[in-house]
């Protein structure tokens, strides 16, 4: 049974007694505030939830999922509003904010974090490196933990300490029922398998406990190479990047120089002792880079560094894709493409995943991707919505023409909407096992502004 989307008039008492309920803030479209609270990083995205509700705490939480579940209302959740499909906000429905649910506590001497639903990478970040200790997440500073963990979590660290969600260790959870649960490997079982790559299909988590590790210093920073060198190193990258020590992680981009001509560059971090630094990445300075500027870093500061690239206003399309190589004809389509690329401030992104994250078993957590691969992110990035058509139209010609080329799957945090069928190869052959847990946990598939798995009749 799936509820049907109401009206979008609600009982103007029935929501005044929810307001009163909660803690937290209670917004209706026209009132100041709503229009704020909606918006997401994504321009594109233009939907206006019925009612929109800024917890403060899981109590809150508890009572607007009641209220949605009661009213017949989907549920959409934000947290950092970071997501390029924009599932944060639904067209109707109500709508849960969670932007004011921030806190973040570590206990240094157990290597654990336990962050609020609400908090940004930079927000845990900041606090775990305080005592020398991160947890692998992403690699934007303004994301959301909670969204990025449930879809896996590629970051910096992945090499060497695996995915965000191979790092969370328990969750606090409001499901559909309005029943608040702890799941951990003790606990709950398979819900917490199915939180660590599912999503936010099965509940709101309103809390993470993420296992830390140390990480000081690293050395980090950009190679790019000169235009002429840009299909030899193409030929290069991929194997490089499979076979690298675990603590070399890199995140690859192609784009054009003043000239038109495609340019690779690559940022790299590497989080072992620095004195072997060196010989690691010697393979990459060998093909000749014509700017090297890996250094000592603040991890803090390498979290950041690409915030600028995805300033908030602007429109963003993307499309992706799993590759384990390039051949000669896809070198030959990815620079077709990146010469025709419509805005200055799209780019083509190749985030790898190896090392820990790459060994798990594909069936220990949601997340089935687990093999050395490259993630090829088509970013495309306008201001002007008059420049939708053109720009969309080339990510899409982009993305068929590399098909051919690529592996299986596709990472869901990098999804837009895209139907059931690419929804299914973000869940591969773990989909059916999600949808078991979804029909006991969301049987009415009132959590599905998401990458929806529907629950099994």
């Amino acid at each position: 049974m799936v509820i049907q989307t109401p009206s979008p008039s609600l009982d103007p008492s029935v929501v005044d007694d929810l307001s009163s309920a909660l803690r937290g803030r209670l917004f209706r479209p026209g009132e100041f505030g709503y229009d704020e609270a909606r918006k997401v990083f994504n321009a594109m995205i233009d939907r206006r939830p019925d009612v929109i509700v800024r917890p403060a705490d899981a109590e809150d939480i508890r009572r607007a999922v009641t209220f949605a579940r009661e009213n017949s209302l989907p549920v959409s959740i934000k947290g950092g509003g970071h997501n390029v499909a924009g599932n944060a906000v639904g067209a109707h429905g109500l709508m849960l904010d969670c932007s004011g649910m921030k806190n973040v506590q570590i206990d240094a001497a157990r290597l654990v974090a336990v962050a609020g639903a609400g908090a940004l990478l930079a927000d845990l970040d900041v606090a775990t490196q305080a005592y020398g200790l991160a947890a692998p997440l992403g690699v934007v500073s303004v994301t959301g933990i909670a969204g990025l963990t449930l879809g896996g979590g590629i970051g910096w660290l992945n090499g060497k300490h695996g995915l965000a969600c191979d790092n969370v260790l328990a969750a606090d959870i409001v499901t559909s029922d309005g029943e608040m649960l702890t799941v951990s490997p003790d606990e709950h079982a398979d819900l917490y398998w199915a939180i660590r790559g599912g999503g936010g299909n099965f509940g709101v988590v309103t809390s993470f406990t993420y296992r830390l590790h140390p990480v000081g210093t690293v050395l980090a920073g950009a190679l790019s190479f000169p235009a002429e060198r840009t299909r030899e190193v193409l030929r290069f990258y991929p194997e490089f990047a499979a076979s690298c020590s675990d603590e070399l992680s890199m995140s690859a981009s192609l784009g054009c120089d003043a000239a038109g001509r495609p340019v690779f560059g690559v940022t790299v971090c590497w989080s072992g002792g620095h004195d072997e630094a060196e010989l690691a990445l010697r393979p990459l300075r060998d093909l000749g880079p014509a700017v090297d500027v890996v250094l000592p870093t603040d991890y803090v500061g390498l979290q950041s560094a690409h915030d600028a690239d995805f300033p908030l206003g602007q429109n963003h399309y993307w499309k992706s894709s799993f590759f384990t190589d390039f051949t000669a004809d896809a070198i030959d389509m990815l620079l077709q493409f990146a010469t025709e690329m419509p805005s200055a401030a799209s780019g083509v992104g190749m985030q790898q995943l190896h090392g820990v994250a790459a060994r798990v078993d594909p069936a220990a957590t949601a997340f089935p991707h687990r093999r050395s691969q490259i993630e090829l992110l088509i970013l495309a990035q306008w201001s002007d919505p008059a420049e939708t058509e053109r720009n969309v139209g080339w990510a899409r010609a982009f993305f068929e023409a590399m098909q051919p080329f690529a592996a299986s799957g596709v990472y869901v945090n990098d999804l837009g909407q895209e139907g059931e069928e690419r929804v299914r190869a973000a869940y591969g052959a773990n989909y059916d096992r999600l949808a078991a847990v979804k029909a006991r946990f969301d049987p009415v598939n009132l959590f599905r502004s998401n990458q929806n798995v529907r629950p099994i009749a």
